[in-house]
C-alpha cells in the first residue's frame, strides 16, 4: 500500500506531497493540471519507468533538477523509493527500509554491471514487475469494462498478457533463436543442417552416379595407355640407335670442317712460308756481291780523301800567295818610274824589283788564278768521286746487314732455300687455297694430323652409311606425339581417378554428415515438439496456464462479488477457441452480461480487475490506480462504479483490504458517496497546486 507520494519539480508539480491511507482516495481536475503526474511518479520512483520521451523531460521547466519519492508498506515492512534527475540526465537512485524511523538503505543506483540494481530489489520486495504491475495495478483510461466489453481475439490476448503467455512467445523466440543458431553452428560445422537432407542425399546420389560413370572411361584410358606405351618403348629404341648415328653424323661434318680448315691453315702457312723465303732469296742473293767490296771501297775512299786534302791544302796556299801579290799589286801601282826616277827617293833608276813591277806582279796573280781553276776542278772530281764510294760502301754496309738480319752467312743457304722453296711449291700446288670436301683425300696428304682427321672421317662416313635424316626426324616427331598423347592420357587418368578418390572422400564426409544430420533432425524435431507442447501459447501449456489463470481470476472475483452487494454470487471464465466467455451466477440460475444492469457490468469488471491482480501477485502492495474510469460510462455506471468503490474500500479483512487511487475530472459523481480522500489538482504559474476537498 502506498502511503505518501513527494513530486518536488516533477513534471508540472514545484512542491507536492500526498498522504494516502488504505481507503479510496480521488485526484480530481482539469485535463493538464498534473493528475496523471502521480502515475509517473509512482512508476518513476519504483521502477525509473514513465511516459514521457526522456528522463530529463520528467523536470519541471526551469529547475535544474526534480525528484519523486514514495513511501509504501509491503509484506509488513515499510520501504521508501527515490529517484531524482538532473538538467544532464544523471539519475540518484535509493531504495530503502524504515525502520523505526531510520532510513536502512537496500540499494542505490543502477549499476547492473557490479550487480547493483534498485529497481532489481523492488521487484524481488514486490514481487512484480512494471509490466505486470501496469497490467495488475493501473487501469488506463476507459479500459474498466475492457475484460467484458472486448472482442473475442482482443480479450483472449489480454488474458494472455496477465498471465503472461506473451513470456511464452518471448520463450518460443529464444527457442527459435537457439534452433536457428544451432543450425547455423551445424551449417558452419557441417556445410548443411537438417533442412538440407533431401539436398544432401541427392547430392550423395549424385556423386554416386559421377563415380559410376567414370570408371569405364578410366578402364578405357588405362588400355590406350599401354598400348601407347608399347609404341613409344619401340620408338625409343629405333630412336636411340638413330640418335648414335646422327651424332656420328655431326661429327663427321664437324670433322670435315676441321680438315678443311686445317687445310687452309696449312697451305696459307706454306703460301706464307714460300712467300717469305723468296722474298729472303730475292733480298739476299745480291748482297753477297755488294758486301764483297766493303774494303776496297774504303781503302780507295780513303786514298781519295788523302787526296782531296792535298787538293785543297794546295788551293789553300795558292790563294794566300794570290792575296799577297794583290797587296804588291796596289802597292806597284804606286812604285812606278816616272822619267827614270824611283817615286820613293827620286833617284835614278834603270829597273824596279820584279816583286814591285805591276805587270810582273799580275803575270803571277793570272798564274795563280789558273792553277787555283785546276786544282778546284781537280777537287771536285774528288768528291765526287768520294760520294760515290760513300754510296756503294752504304749499300756494302746494307747488303751486310740484309745478310745479317735474316742469318745468311754462306751463299749456299740461299742455294738450300731456293730448293726448299721448289718443293714447298710443287706440295701446294695439287691443293689450291680453296679446299672443298670434294678435295679431302688432297687435303689428308698435308701431314700428320691432316691424315689422321682424314682416317677418322673415313670410318665416321663408313658407321653412318644408310642413315636418313627425313625418316629420323619423323620418327622424332612420331615419339613425341606418342609422348604428348601419353601425357594427355594420364593427365586425364589423373583427373579422373583424382576426381573418383575426391568423390569417394566426399562420400564418406557426407555420409557421415547425413547420419549426423539425421541425429540433428531428431534432435531438432525434440525441439519443434518442446516448442509446440510447452512454448506455443495454443499448445498444451499455454492452454493450461490460462485454464489455471481462469480458475484463480473465476475464484478470487467470485469472492470479491460475495462482499458487494449484488445479486451476482459468481463468476466463471472459460476459454472456448477464439474467445473467453464470462458465465455469471446467481443461485443456481446463469444470467447473461448482457441481461445485467449498468452496475452490475461495473462490479463484474472490477472483480475481475481485482482477480487478476491477485494472480499478478499485486497484493503484496494492494493498490490499484483507476485513470478516468468514468470515461464512455453512461451516468447510472459512473453511480455505480461510486458506490462499488465504496463497497470495497469499506471491506476490511485481515488487513489486506485493497487502496484505490481514482483520477477523474468528474468530481460530483463523488459528493454524495463515502469516499473522503478527495484532492483537486489545479494549474498554476508555480507549479500545480493540490488541495483537499
Amino acid at each position: 500500500m502506498i502511503k505518501s507520494i513527494e513530486l518536488v519539480d516533477f513534471l508540472s508539480h514545484s512542491d507536492t506531497k500526498l498522504e494516502l491511507d488504505d481507503s479510496t482516495t480521488v485526484f480530481v481536475g482539469h485535463n493538464g493540471a498534473g493528475k496523471s503526474s502521480i502515475i509517473d511518479a509512482i512508476t518513476f520512483a519504483l521502477f525509473g519507468k514513465h511516459t514521457r520521451k526522456t528522463n530529463k523531460s520528467l523536470i519541471r521547466r526551469g529547475a535544474n533538477q526534480g525528484f519523486a519519492k514514495i513511501e509504501f508498506s509491503a509484506n509488513g515492512k515499510n520501504y521508501q523509493a527515490l529517484r531524482k534527475i538532473n538538467s544532464k540526465g544523471e539519475l540518484i537512485a535509493q531504495f530503502s527500509e524504515n525502520v523505526n524511523g531510520k532510513l536502512i538503505t537496500i540499494a542505490e543506483g543502477e549499476r547492473r554491471q557490479f550487480l547493483e540494481s534498485m529497481t532489481k530489489e523492488v521487484e524481488k520486495t514486490l514481487g512484480i514487475d512494471f509490466e505486470k504491475l501496469k497490467i495488475a495495478s493501473i487501469v488506463q483510461q476507459g479500459q474498466l469494462k475492457s475484460i467484458i466489453d472486448a472482442g473475442g481475439k482482443d480479450k483472449k490476448e489480454l488474458l494472455n498478457a496477465i498471465i503472461g503467455i506473451d513470456k511464452l512467445d518471448i520463450a518460443l523466440g529464444s527457442m527459435r533463436t537457439v534452433q536457428k543458431e544451432f543450425r547455423n553452428h551445424i551449417q558452419k560445422k557441417l556445410g548443411y543442417d537438417d533442412t538440407q537432407i533431401q539436398l544432401l542425399e541427392s547430392t550423395i546420389t549424385a556423386y554416386e552416379l559421377e563415380s559410376k560413370n567414370a570408371k569405364p572411361r578410366l578402364e578405357k584410358l588405362v588400355i590406350d595407355k599401354k598400348e601407347i606405351e608399347e609404341n613409344i618403348s619401340n620408338l625409343e629404341e629405333e630412336v636411340q640407335i638413330n640418335t648414335s648415328k646422327e651424332s656420328q653424323l655431326k661429327e663427321l661434318d664437324s670433322r670435315k670442317n676441321e680438315l678443311i680448315s686445317y687445310a687452309r691453315d696449312v697451305i696459307k702457312s706454306i703460301q706464307k712460308e714460300v712467300s717469305e723465303k723468296e722474298q729472303t732469296v730475292n733480298e739476299c742473293k745480291p748482297c753477297f756481291v755488294i758486301s764483297k767490296n766493303k774494303e776496297g771501297l774504303e781503302s780507295e775512299i780513303n786514298k781519295t780523301q788523302e787526296n782531296l786534302v792535298t787538293v785543297e791544302t794546295q788551293i789553300s796556299d795558292l790563294e794566300k800567295k794570290q792575296a799577297k801579290y794583290e797587296e804588291k799589286e796596289e802597292l806597284a801601282a804606286k812604285l812606278e818610274l816616272k822619267d827614270g826616277k824611283c817615286p820613293v827617293c827620286d833617284s835614278n833608276v834603270d829597273h824596279l824589283n820584279p816583286d814591285f813591277q805591276k805587270e810582273h806582279i799580275e803575270n803571277e796573280i793570272e798564274g795563280i788564278e789558273k792553277k787555283i781553276v785546276e786544282l778546284e776542278n781537280e777537287r771536285e772530281v774528288l768528291l765526287e768521286k768520294s760520294e760515290n764510294l760513300s754510296n756503294e760502301l752504304e749499300e756494302s754496309k746494307e747488303a751486310a746487314t740484309i745478310l745479317k738480319t735474316h742469318k745468311i752467312t754462306k751463299e749456299s743457304q740461299i742455294e738450300e732455300m731456293i730448293a726448299e722453296i721448289k718443293i714447298k711449291t710443287k706440295q701446294i700446288q695439287k691443293i689450291p687455297i680453296t679446299v672443298n670436301s670434294g678435295q679431302l683425300i688432297e687435303a689428308g696428304t698435308l701431314d700428320d694430323h691432316t691424315k689422321s682427321l682424314y682416317e677418322n672421317i673415313t670410318t665416321l662416313e663408313k658407321s653412318t652409311n644408310g642413315f636418313n635424316q627425313e625418316e629420323f626426324l619423323e620418327m622424332k616427331e612420331s615419339l613425341h606425339d606418342s609422348r604428348s598423347k601419353l601425357s594427355q592420357i594420364d593427365q586425364e587418368y589423373g583427373e579422373i581417378s583424382g576426381n573418383i578418390k575426391k568423390i569417394n572422400s566426399e562420400l564418406e564426409k557426407l555420409g557421415t554428415t547425413l547420419k549426423d544430420l539425421k541425429q540433428v533432425q531428431g534432435y531438432v524435431g525434440e525441439l519443434e515438439e518442446i516448442q509446440d507442447s510447452v512454448y506455443n501459447r495454443d499448445g498444451p501449456v499455454g492452454k493450461s496456464l490460462r485454464s489455471w489463470s481462469l480458475e484463480i481470476i473465476s475464484e478470487k472475483a467470485s469472492e470479491y462479488l460475495e462482499k458487494l452487494n449484488t445479486k451476482i454470487q459468481r463468476i466463471s471464465l472459460s476459454e472456448t477457441t477464439r474467445d473467453v466467455n464470462i458465465a455469471c451466477y446467481a443461485r443456481n440460475t446463469t444470467l447473461e452480461l448482457e441481461s445485467l444492469s449498468g452496475g452490475e457490468q461495473v462490479s463484474i469488471a472490477l472483480a475481475l480487475r481485482l482477480g487478476m491482480a491477485h494472480l499478478l501477485g499485486s497484493s503484496n502492495l494492494n493498490f490499484m490506480i483507476l485513470d478516468e474510469p468514468t470515461t464512455h460510462l453512461d451516468s447510472e455506471r459512473r453511480k455505480s462504479l461510486v458506490n462499488v468503490l465504496s463497497q470495497l474500500t469499506n471491506v476490511k479483512e485481515d488487513n489486506s483490504s485493497m487502496q484505490f487511487i481514482i483520477i477523474t475530472h468528474d468530481a460530483e459523481i463523488f459528493e454524495d458517496s463515502s469516499v473522503e480522500n478527495i484532492y483537486k489538482f489545479e494549474p498554476s504559474q508555480n507549479g500545480t497546486i493540490v488541495s483537499a476537498l
